[in-house]
């Protein structure tokens, strides 16, 4: 019978790995620093053998007295960890797996390839639900995807499935930090348990889980799946519990992090602990984990998606699936040596069976999505404009486009100031970024000029094109030609209410090609007050 060792043996998600193990014939040491904890844990199970450990000292001589054939870290949290335990397991000549889901620890895995190699052993990194199980979701939905533009992944953890001190703190290294995430064809910074949707999860045959609210986690497949699918898409995640009031909770602390209003937030975590154990008997015992995939197939706007409904509590054996499903390859030689994170080892098909022995329902569907925004306000006209100008509002998810401006600003001091207000860029020569999202039929423009940013929501409304800047809307008639489309504002309102066409902004926008780029000119003034601004330039 072949040995592993199990750190973090009898905790969360570890206790539930190492009963499977156990199952599944391996002869297990659970391993932790209550050697009491560990006894408690196995007593009357078979298969099990307690062992008192600290992973942070002592890892060496554990190897060289156990002989594993291979180490399992679910200790964690692995958010700004090194590398020791792998490097002692490459030393011992035995494999290593771990379930993290720190993203600089799993995506910089491979640099132990080499020593791995030589060593002849097999070292794993995020043997857990990302990026084992949501690699192995991709894998099943993007094939005959021609074009990716977006991958969009959630979990909603039942609020009875209490996170541990690990898990906590691992939420809590992120919690209002600068997270890099690829939008808009390029890298940005967005931040942490910020950014909140919510997000339903329907499977037929399961509960539907609605309208729980997710904020943005910071995980290697944010770094990962960027450079690993084709078309580079946008990649974005999102975790949270099933109470909307925790979430929310979580949510104000990360902007108090980002003011810097609160500088160690891991001090509340005794706090956070006990709020969770006070609120765990509300709630259910389902969880939810949703991956979707957006891009075309045979030409068609598609998005294709995975859901996972757990139930009877029991989502927490989610991160626990992998490990034992890598394991048997390494014990039957199917699985090469050297170091690299687990998101391109395992099929959906893999895991199938483990999921379908439980409480749980998953499936894929796949889902025609509308024409663009402007195709749809354009009607056929769309299809008759030059391919860079209908090209640059195709945005099917995520979209973004780079380039030069100049900007003009008007001199009447009031036009300065309203120029402000809005957000309008300074005077001058511009690096420019556009970045496109499009959510529910809007779409969300962030227009970046040399760093200073704004941004307006466009939507239909009666046939017409409909920018929003902040309480204000405009709605415009969109006329065409052979070259391209101009602006022209028909309507405008203040908040819900309709306001008078003489007093409206003059702006007469235009977009066109030449010189085989996409060409813009928005110039923006006002009666008796004159020129706001006018900015124009190009972009591809």
């Amino acid at each position: 019978m072949r040995r592993v060792l199990v750190i973090g043996g009898y905790g969360g998600f570890g206790a539930r790995m190492s009963r499977r193990l156990a199952d599944d014939g391996w002869e297990v040491f659970v391993a932790g620093r209550s050697l009491l904890k560990a006894q408690q844990f196995c007593t009357g199970r078979s298969n099990l053998l307690a062992v008192a450990l600290d992973r942070d000292n002592g890892i060496a001589d554990a190897l060289a007295t156990y002989r594993p054939f291979a180490v399992v870290d679910a200790a964690g949290p692995f958010q700004g960890a090194s590398y020791e335990i792998a490097r002692a397991c490459i030393a011992a000549r035995c494999h290593y797996l771990d379930i993290a889901d720190g993203r600089d620890f799993v995506a910089g895995i491979a640099a132990l390839d080499e020593a791995a190699r030589a060593a002849d052993v097999a070292v794993i990194s995020g043997a857990s639900s990302v990026p084992a199980l949501s690699g192995a979701v991709l894998r099943e939905l993007t094939p005959g995807m021609e074009n990716i533009n977006a991958i969009e992944m959630a979990i909603s953890a039942s609020n009875r499935a209490t996170a541990g001190v690990s898990v906590t703190r691992a939420i809590f290294s992120y919690i209002g930090r600068a997270i890099r995430v690829w939008r808009g064809r390029r890298w940005s910074i967005a931040y942490g348990w910020q950014d909140l949707r919510r997000e339903d999860f329907r499977v037929a045959g399961a509960p539907v889980l609605e309208k729980r609210l997710v904020g943005l986690a910071d995980v290697p497949d944010l770094a990962l799946l960027p450079e690993r699918l084709p078309g580079r898409p946008a990649v974005t995640f999102r975790a949270g519990t099933e109470l909307t009031l925790q979430s929310l909770g979580v949510w104000a602390m990360s902007w108090l992090v980002r003011w810097g209003w609160l500088q160690r937030p891991a001090r509340l975590l005794p706090v956070m602990l006990a709020a969770q154990r006070v609120t765990s008997v509300f709630g259910s015992d389902r969880s939810g984990m949703i991956v979707r995939c957006f891009g075309r197939s045979n030409g068609a706007r598609t998005e294709r998606r995975w859901t996972l409904v757990a139930s009877d509590g029991c989502g927490p054996e989610i991160p626990g699936l992998a490990v034992p499903l890598l394991l048997r390859r390494l014990r039957d030689r199917t699985l090469d040596a050297g170091a690299r994170d687990a998101g391109t080892l395992l099929s959906l098909a893999d895991f199938a069976p483990a999921l379908d022995a439980m409480p749980m329902r998953h499936a894929i569907t796949t889902h025609a999505l509308p024409p663009p925004l402007y195709a749809r306000v354009m009607g056929a006209a769309f299809e008759a404009l030059p391919p860079k100008v209908r090209a640059m509002h195709e945005v099917l998810r995520d979209h973004g486009a780079s380039g030069r401006a100049t900007v003009t600003r008007g001199r009447n001091p009031l036009a300065r100031i309203i120029a402000s207000v809005i957000g309008f860029p300074p005077e001058g020569e511009h690096d420019l970024h556009v970045s496109f999202g499009a959510r529910d039929g809007v779409e969300t423009w962030t227009r970046e000029f040399s760093g200073r940013r704004f941004h307006s929501r466009l939507s239909q409304q009666d046939g017409r094109l409909v920018e929003q800047f902040g309480p204000l809307r405009f709605g415009f008639d969109l006329p065409a030609d052979k070259s391209g489309f101009t602006m022209h504002i028909r309507r405008w309102w203040l908040g819900p209410l309709p306001l008078p066409i003489a007093l409206a902004p003059r702006s007469v926008a235009r977009e066109w090609q030449a010189e085989d780029r996409f060409q813009f000119d928005v110039p923006i003034s006002l009666p008796l007050i004159g020129l706001i601004v006018h900015y124009r330039g190009w972009l591809e």
